[in-house]
């Protein structure tokens, strides 16, 4: 993304996970791990709206930790339906920040992974920011967010997103009266939009 990008390679439960690390020049808030779309279906790191996630984190002052689910690229195992994905990235967190504030973020399919390790991890670790892109409420199980942790979530859909329904999201949404932010036009990967995608994330770290 930069060139302070540094490739790294963890440990996890199905062997080695590729992971790639931003650094801000001042680094003040902690450390962002972002979660990636459907591994079956194209999802990488490298993925746009991923790399978008990445950059506002660093431009609000935090170290952004991307990483590869397992069967992707360098890491090891094979996809594991968000069960091993969450144990991977769970791992991630009590091995590259074991302690001290952390944020968690995902895009899509990265979006069902990072609620149930936020549901796991919100009473034991200082979650600071949870930023949910492109939530695949009609694909899978999302995790409902913990009602202490709702004024640091933000959760963006495109209002014409044609892979999630906006209608799922607000069905998942609506019984926890959980605020949604609707970009208007907006497909599911943000094309022409990721700079205010964005703007919307840089502006909920700084609030």
């Amino acid at each position: 993304m930069n060139s302070r990008t540094q490739r790294l390679q963890a440990h996890g439960a199905a062997g080695a996970i590729e992971v790639l690390r931003d650094d801000p020049e001042h680094a003040t808030q902690g450390i962002a791990f972002i979660a990636h779309p459907h591994p079956l279906f194209g999802g990488t790191m490298e993925n746009k709206v991923v790399q978008t996630l990445a950059r506002a984190f660093v431009q609000s002052g935090w170290s952004a930790v991307r990483f590869n689910f397992r069967g992707v690229g360098a890491s090891a195992g094979t996809h594991d339906e968000g069960r091993g994905e969450a144990d991977d990235m769970r791992g991630l967190v009590a091995s590259l920040a074991p302690e001290g504030p952390i944020a968690l973020a995902g895009f899509s399919f990265g979006a069902f992974v990072t609620s149930g390790v936020l549901a796991s991890l919100w009473t034991s670790r200082d979650v600071r920011k949870v930023v949910l892109v492109g939530t695949a409420a009609s694909r899978f199980p999302v995790s409902a967010i913990p009602p202490e942790a709702h004024e640091r979530t933000l959760v963006v859909h495109g209002e014409e997103d044609d892979t999630v329904p906006l209608q799922s999201v607000m069905d998942w949404a609506r019984p926890q009266s959980l605020p949604v932010t609707v970009v208007p036009g907006g497909g599911h990967f943000f094309h022409g939009q990721l700079p205010l995608l964005k703007a919307l994330v840089a502006r909920h770290l700084r609030s």
